[in-house]
C-alpha cells in the first residue's frame, strides 16, 4: 500500500519505491530505501511528514504514492 494509507504513528517498511529514475534518486538521497523504517508523524490532505533515519521529511501526496510500504 501507499505511504498515503499508513496511520500516524505506525513504523513501515519501505518495499518499494515508484517512478523515473530521477524521482527514485531524491527520495533515496532523502533516506528513503527500500528495507528501511518509515513512521508517519502527521498527515494532512494526503501530504504526510515522516520520520525517516532520525530526520523529519513532509513528502507531498504525489511523492508519498510513489512510495510502498
Amino acid at each position: 500500500m501507499p505511504l498515503t494509507l499508513a496511520e500516524v504513528g505506525e513504523e513501515k517498511i519501505i518495499k518499494k519505491i515508484g517512478g523515473k529514475q530521477e524521482v527514485k534518486a531524491h527520495l533515496e538521497n532523502l533516506g528513503f530505501v527500500v528495507g528501511g523504517a518509515v513512521t508517519v508523524v502527521n498527515a494532512m490532505g494526503g501530504n504526510v511528514i515522516v520520520n525517516v533515519k532520525d530526520s523529519r521529511i513532509a513528502v507531498s501526496k504525489e511523492m508519498a504514492q510513489k512510495i510502498m510500504i
